[in-house]
């Protein structure tokens, strides 16, 4: 099966891609800074179950970390939106398809030479 270069991709779409993962990284460091839940909760200890659980008191989020992360989820969702539903997608079908938003995911990580070849 051909393999897609990322330069064949268009820039937009490679841009759109190139941001969503950003989107996503700057995100999930948000998410794991925060505490554990978004309103105050007092912490508990569950050791009855199949595994410990535990999580200490939790001051929930500040109106401003809400927003953060909601501006984030709805950029996110724009994103993941236009990278699918690009135009380009209605050039390839089936397995080919599949390879090539394989491809484009990882569009930014190496040289194109670098990449596996798909089979």
């Amino acid at each position: 099966m051909p393999v897609t270069p990322a330069h064949d991709f268009p820039s937009d779409l490679l841009a759109g891609q190139e941001e969503l993962h950003q989107v996503r990284s700057v995100l999930l460091a948000l998410l794991k800074r925060l505490p554990w839940s978004v309103e105050p909760l007092d912490g508990f200890s569950d050791t009855g179950g199949w595994r410990k659980v535990e999580r200490p008191a939790s001051p929930g989020w500040t109106q401003e970390e809400q927003a953060e992360v909601e501006q984030l989820r709805t950029r996110e969702r724009e994103l993941a939106v236009f990278v699918t539903c690009h135009d380009y997608w209605e050039q390839v079908s089936g397995p080919a398809a599949v390879a090539a938003r394989a491809r484009l995911k990882h569009a930014h990580d190496a040289p194109d030479d670098s990449l596996p070849a798909s089979h």
